[in-house]
């Protein structure tokens, strides 16, 4: 199995969420969750607010920051501490300090619930609650 599906298949399932409400209602059915910014989050609403989403909600599960093809935003992301980053055709200094921190650094999303998407809400415990 190559490296990128064992690493999300070692994952609880991925909601994306594009907001605190929507974190919180990610958590709300009490299943394992993996929450996952909208792609390319990073550019547009930055690091410091997915630190903050994530404090604010109470996640102390897995979570990625999707920082589309932008190494700079992946690196900021790092030196905050996020533990986990997308970022599109990672450089290997990327893919070393990710490393050496111990931090997931994908080159694609996984499969994921977008809460933003019409009826997502009512199949989110259905979701949550599928094995890898």
């Amino acid at each position: 199995m190559p490296a990128f599906a064992e690493a999300i298949a070692a994952r609880p399932p991925a909601v994306i969420v594009h907001g605190l409400e929507h974190a919180r209602l990610a958590l709300a059915p009490g299943h394992p969750v993996t929450l996952l910014s909208a792609p390319g989050a990073a550019l547009y609403a930055g690091c410091l607010w997915w630190q903050q989403l994530l404090a604010q909600s109470g996640h102390i599960g897995p979570a990625l920051l999707d920082c589309a093809a932008a190494p700079g935003r992946a690196l900021e992301a790092l030196k905050l501490g996020l533990s986990g980053i997308i970022l599109q055709n990672p450089p290997p200094a990327i893919a070393q300090i990710a490393a050496a921190q111990q931090a997931l650094l994908l080159p694609v999303a996984p499969p994921a619930l977008d809460l933003a998407q019409p009826g997502a809400l009512r199949r989110l415990t259905e979701w949550l609650a599928q094995k890898p």
